[in-house]
């Protein structure tokens, strides 16, 4: 299983990150990545945004399971991915080593990117989610 995070600032940017590493290599995406067997899936989203971005974060809720399949010259991988909201409780924004880039961008920004299937509905269905979370 995967699991991956949905941060927006104060501005209303996504956090994303250009992968460095199949499957995705060169592709931006939000961060994430395996769960480590025994990690709880909360500790799993925190330490891959860590990870890949220097940040940390405090993990929130369920935005969507997404499931990929994805086919290259360097294997086949099927992920089954819960992208959770987060929001940015310190660290420094910097890449990690598997990543090439880190940075927030706008929505506007985000469409002019290669990015991973999908991307975009998922953090536009995540964006109405964190409504919700910002009145908590």
């Amino acid at each position: 299983m995967a699991v991956a995070a949905i941060v927006f600032d104060e501005e209303g940017r996504v956090l994303v990150i250009e992968r460095g590493r199949p499957p995705g290599a060169g592709l931006w995406s939000v961060p994430g990545g395996r769960l480590e067997l025994g990690e709880s899936i909360a500790d799993g989203v925190a330490r891959e945004v860590l990870e890949e971005t220097g940040l940390i974060v405090e993990v929130g809720a369920l935005a969507e399971v997404v499931e990929r399949v994805t086919r290259t010259e360097a294997g086949t991988w099927h992920h089954v991915i819960h992208d959770h909201l987060a929001r940015v409780i310190g660290g420094e924004l910097r890449a990690g080593d598997d990543v090439r880039a880190a940075r927030f961008v706008t929505a506007q920004e985000l469409v002019a990117l290669a990015t991973t299937e999908g991307l975009i509905e998922v953090i536009e269905r995540a964006r109405r989610m964190t409504l919700t979370w910002a009145g908590s």
